[in-house]
């Protein structure tokens, strides 16, 4: 399973869709319908609210994780791997730019708006001011 894949489900990104995917299956007695279809272009994607549970995991985490500003707190605080190796995995699967892959720091800044960035586009509630 890639690394972003293990992200969407510790938060719970799995669970959302399937929720909304069966809120769209007929209620009542059993019938001949086919099954539901994959939700199409423009609807609604499913909110997690990613900001509730990394703060709600930090404040339970005996260390102090500042996942708002740092991809390897967010790891750690995911319980996922943080090491460098796992990072660099992370960057190509998300598509960072080369120049900025031979310069951890510059990598791990990208990494970090990039997660935040995708976890938004799948239905997360990223403030603003971390996606800047």
């Amino acid at each position: 399973m890639k690394l972003f894949s293990k992200i969407l489900e510790k938060l719970g990104f799995n669970k959302s869709a399937q929720a909304a995917e069966t809120s769209t299956l007929p209620q009542g007695p059993a019938t001949q319908a086919p099954p539901a279809a994959p939700a199409a272009a423009g609807q609604a994607i499913p909110k997690v609210d990613v900001v509730a549970q990394l703060e709600a995991q930090a404040a339970a985490n005996p260390q102090k994780l500042n996942w708002k500003v740092s991809i390897v707190d967010l790891l750690k605080l995911l319980g996922l791997d943080s090491s460098l190796d796992a990072r660099k995995e992370l960057a190509v699967e998300l598509g960072c730019p080369p120049e900025k892959m031979n310069d951890s720091a510059q990598m791990n800044m990208w990494l970090h708006k990039t997660v935040l960035q995708k976890l938004a586009d799948n239905g997360g509630n990223i403030p603003p001011e971390l996606l800047n």
